[in-house]
């Protein structure tokens, strides 16, 4: 699924950055005295805009401005909200692991995540387990979710991850501390009918 968004949001922006650029190349070209393209909307570099009768042709319905600014307003948020979720960075890609000898050498980030999550599972008491990477490849952070066993008391789980499977994490990638955001949560189970 991950694949494919990165698919959509790439050929979205790429979509989006052609149109820009013909549009701002074309603006450019006529401002500068080219003649206009037969798709144009005016007719040469000293046309305004909006002209005085466009600007004007709507005043008697009291609606249009405010409707034409609140949905340039919408989309306008929608573009920052886009940004803002493409240029942050949700799971860490690569950890650097020092090797001792001077080089490092990148371990993957998905694999890291896996061998957390798969070694969390294996406590007693954990029906699930999730973990995710943050942070820098030099200063990774977990971020880790547990679904526990009704039986099982929080405390005791919370430890035995931290000397476990965040410890064992930890140590194998070489890294001098390891902070992690656990969240913990009860499993509900279906009741089931005893004859």
């Amino acid at each position: 699924m991950t694949a494919v968004l990165r698919i959509v949001n790439r050929v979205f922006l790429g979509l989006v950055g052609l149109v820009l650029v013909v549009l701002g190349g074309s603006v450019l070209a006529v401002g500068l005295g080219a003649p206009a393209p037969t798709w144009w909307i005016h007719d040469s570099r000293h046309d305004v805009l909006l002209s005085y009768a466009e600007r004007t042709r709507w005043r008697e319905d009291g609606w249009w401005w405010p409707t034409v600014i609140a949905v340039l307003a919408v989309f306008l948020l929608l573009a920052l909200w886009w940004l803002v979720a493409v240029l942050r960075r949700r799971r860490l890609a690569e950890v650097l692991v020092d090797t001792g000898d001077g080089e490092g050498a990148l371990l993957r980030g998905r694999a890291l995540e896996n061998a957390l999550a798969q070694e969390a599972e294996q406590a007693d008491g954990v029906d699930r387990a999730d973990a995710r990477l943050t942070g820098r490849r030099t200063t990774p952070e977990a971020r880790v979710r547990l679904a526990l066993e009704p039986h099982v008391d929080p405390g005791t789980a919370l430890q035995d991850l931290a000397t476990g499977a965040l410890a064992h994490a930890r140590t194998s990638a070489g890294l001098a501390a390891l902070p992690a955001e656990v969240r913990l949560r009860g499993v509900k189970h279906r009741a089931e009918r005893v004859s």
